[in-house]
């Protein structure tokens, strides 16, 4: 009967130090998750922060001034624009146009 009851006792105690370490663990892991979550939060918090910054920086008058000032940018108007031909590239269009017209069945359009 002696012997039951130290395995008994031995059992209970095991048993108890095992539930204070689950105990223990599981408080860890809810503290863990608490700092994750509230960083998570922050990082999103700043997130938007920036996203707000990044429409404030990228507003149009703003990237003209600073085109003008910092890189000696100009409009583009019909006096300072310089038109390039490509007599070859017009000629390979349109062979590539007649050739896919000539391919298409009578009565079917593209």
């Amino acid at each position: 009967m002696t012997r039951l009851n130290v395995v008994l006792l031995l059992a209970v105690l095991a048993s108890a130090i095992y539930l204070v370490h689950t105990q223990y663990e599981s408080r860890r892991l809810f503290t863990e998750l608490d700092r994750a979550v509230a960083e998570a939060r922050r990082l999103e918090t700043e997130h938007q922060r920036l996203q707000v910054e990044k429409r404030a920086q990228a507003t149009p008058l703003r990237v003209e001034k600073i085109a003008r000032a910092q890189l000696n940018m100009r409009t583009a108007t019909p006096a300072i624009t310089q038109y390039v031909s490509d007599p070859q590239g017009v000629a390979t269009a349109t062979a590539a146009a007649a050739a896919a017209a000539a391919s298409q069945p009578a009565g079917v359009q593209p």
